[in-house]
């Protein structure tokens, strides 16, 4: 009768795995994307994929604040609607605006790079009939909350901007379609630039948290 102990049998485990020679890991691609130790001895890597990039952020082609004061001075920005600075805009006509605008400058963006690429494949020049076309078939099938961010968002956004004091309440409001299901609900309230906002440079629009509350 032979008796092992755990002992020595991990050790004798052990002197058997480490006498048989290790295998040419170069020959066995990783193909899982768990990290851990694979079947021929080589530590695998974990396959990430970055959720944006690694300098700069998202990129879109005009940021939130300098459309808001684009937008409040009529300039019509990212051919939004045209209107009287005088006057101004409620938040909510503001918002609507600035992901219109932002949904038609990303397919107008994907349009020409399409353009162009088919172009260069076919041999002929580019067609701005083509464009407008494609430009509006991808807008048409773009999600409304596709792109830019949610009006809970856009509201924080804007609270810092009023506590810049680069917007000032015009005094008009109007009921709200939040009204029509509760009546005591806020009302539209129209906002318009003052002094201060139309002052600040394009840097300070560009982040008014860190117009507000310094560099960290």
């Amino acid at each position: 009768m032979i008796r092992v102990t755990a002992y020595g049998f991990f050790r004798s485990t052990w002197a058997t795995r480490a006498s048989i020679p290790r295998q040419n890991t170069e020959r066995y691609p990783v193909k899982s994307i768990n990290s851990g130790t694979g079947d021929c001895g080589a530590k695998e890597q974990m396959a990430t994929l970055p959720l944006k990039p690694s300098r700069g952020g998202f990129l879109r082609p005009f940021g939130c604040g300098i459309f808001i004061r684009d937008f409040l001075l009529g300039t019509s920005p990212g051919g939004s609607a045209q209107i009287d600075p005088l006057v101004g805009a409620p938040q909510a006509e503001m918002f609507r605006e600035y992901k219109i605008a932002l949904l038609r400058a990303t397919a107008m963006d994907r349009a020409i790079k399409a353009e162009e690429k088919a172009a260069r494949r076919e041999k002929r020049y580019i067609d701005p009939d083509r464009i407008t076309k494609l430009a509006n078939r991808y807008l048409a099938g773009m999600p409304y909350k596709a792109h830019g961010c949610l009006f809970h968002s856009f509201g924080g956004y804007f609270s810092t901007i009023q506590k810049l004091r680069w917007v000032e309440f015009t005094g008009r409001e109007e009921p709200s379609a939040f009204q029509d299901h509760y009546p005591p609900g806020p009302p539209r309230k129209y906002f318009r630039l003052t002094k201060a906002g139309r002052e600040a440079s394009d840097e300070d629009w560009a982040n008014p948290r860190r117009a507000l509350y310094g560099k960290k």
